[in-house]
C-alpha cells in the first residue's frame, strides 16, 4: 500500500506451509459472524463511507491540499467521538531530501487507564504508481483506497463504537503520517534502506504523546477492504508478537471468518509495526492482505492507479472491524 512501504526481507517465507490451490472468489461465501451479547456491531456501511470520504480528497500526499483537508476531516471525526484527541505535528525528511509535513492523529478512550492497547493504520497515500502495469502510470498519486483509506474508514468506525459503548481498557487509536512515501521502484536498488518508509511511526515511535506511553500489544490494519482478501500471517508480527497474532487469527476464526484469516505464513513486511515494535517495545501484529498468488506477494492492486473505491467490499470491512471490536471487548 501501501505498503509502499513495506519491503519483503523475507519474500521466500512467504510461500512456507501454503497449499492453497488458487485465488480465492472475489465474492466469498458470506457467514454470519457470532456476537456475544457484550460486543457491538460494527457497522460495514459506516466504515464504507469514511473510505470513501478520504478517497473523495483526491490523493493524501504529504505537502498537498488534499492531505491537509482529509487531515481536518479525521481529526474532527475523532474529536466527535472522544475529547481526547492529539495532532502530532512536524517535519520529516524523504528519501529524496524533501521535507514532508506530517500529522500523526491520536484519539483516546479511556485515558487514565494504564491497561492498553494500540490500534493503528496510516492515512496517507502513495505518490507514486510504481507497480501499475502501465509505465506511463508510474509517478502519478494513487487513491489508495485499500491502502491506507481502508484501515483507517474501520478504525473511524470503532471510534465511534467505543464511544457509545466505553472498552473494558484503555484504547489508543493512531493514524499514522507519511508511511508511503518510500522511493519508487526504480530507484529502490540505490536507496534500498526500508526506513525511508513509515516515517510517521518511527517519529511516533520516538517521540510518543506521552513520554512513557507503553500498550500491552497493538494491531495495525493496512490493506483491509478488498474483495476475496486473505489475511496471512505475516513475518514480523509472528516472530515478535506470536500470541497477540494467535489471539487475534483465533476470534476471527470463531466468530465465523475462517477464509479471510488464514493460519499461513506470509512474507515479512517492513510496515508501521515494526517500528511501534523495534522502537517502542510494544508486540504489534499487522493485519494486511496478502496474496501467494500476485507477483508482488500482494494486494494485486497494491501500488497502482487502479486501487480505486470500486475495490472496497463492505464484507471485508465487517470482517475485520466485528474481529477487532471482538478483540477488544473481550479484554480485560
Amino acid at each position: 500500500m501501501k505498503y509502499c512501504f513495506l519491503i519483503f526481507i523475507a519474500l521466500a517465507a512467504m510461500m512456507a506451509g501454503c497449499n492453497q490451490s488458487g485465488r480465492e472468489s472475489a465474492t466469498k461465501e458470506k457467514s454470519k459472524p457470532y456476537i456475544a451479547a457484550d460486543i457491538p456491531a460494527f457497522n460495514a456501511d459506516s466504515a464504507y463511507r469514511y473510505v470513501a470520504t478520504q478517497v473523495h480528497f483526491g490523493p493524501r500526499v504529504n505537502n498537498t491540499k488534499a492531505h491537509e483537508a482529509c487531515a481536518a476531516f479525521l481529526t474532527g471525526k475523532l474529536r466527535g467521538y472522544t475529547p481526547d484527541v492529539f495532532v502530532q505535528a512536524g517535519t520529516v525528511k524523504a528519501f529524496n531530501g524533501t521535507q514532508l509535513k506530517f500529522q500523526n492523529i491520536i484519539a483516546s478512550f479511556g485515558p487514565a487507564g494504564n491497561n492498553r492497547i494500540l490500534l493503528g493504520a496510516h492515512w496517507d497515500s502513495r505518490p507514486y504508481a510504481d507497480h501499475d502495469p502501465e509505465e506511463a502510470n508510474y509517478y502519478t498519486p494513487i487513491d489508495g483506497a485499500n491502502d491506507g483509506a481502508s484501515g483507517v474508514g474501520v478504525l473511524l468506525e470503532v471510534a465511534r463504537q467505543l464511544s457509545l459503548k466505553p472498552p473494558p481498557i484503555g484504547v489508543d487509536i493512531i493514524l499514522f503520517d507519511a508511511e508511503d512515501y518510500g522511493p519508487p521502484e526504480a530507484l529502490q536498488n540505490k536507496e534500498n534502506s526500508a526506513d525511508f518508509w513509515g516515517l510517521g511511526s518511527q517519529y511516533w515511535a520516538k517521540n510518543p504523546h506521552h513520554p512513557d506511553y507503553y500498550a500491552k500489544f497493538g494491531i495495525l490494519l493496512d490493506m483491509v477492504g478488498a474483495a476475496g482478501a486473505t489475511f496471512l500471517q505475516e513475518g514480523v508480527s509472528r516472530e515478535y508478537a506470536p500470541s497477540v497474532l494467535k489471539k487475534v487469527w483465533d476470534i476471527g476464526n470463531q466468530i465465523g471468518f475462517s477464509s479471510y484469516f488464514l493460519y499461513q505464513q506470509g512474507g515479512y513486511i517492513t510496515d508501521d509495526h515494526y517500528y511501534v515494535i523495534r522502537d517502542r517495545g510494544i508486540p504489534m501484529i499487522d493485519i494486511i492482505h496478502l496474496d501467494q498468488l500476485s507477483k508482488t506477494g500482494m494486494y494485486e492492486y497494491w501500488h497502482t492507479v487502479e486501487d480505486n473505491l470500486d475495490k472496497i467490499d463492505r464484507g471485508t470491512l465487517q470482517v475485520v472491524g466485528q474481529t477487532l471490536l471482538t478483540v477488544i471487548y473481550s479484554e480485560r
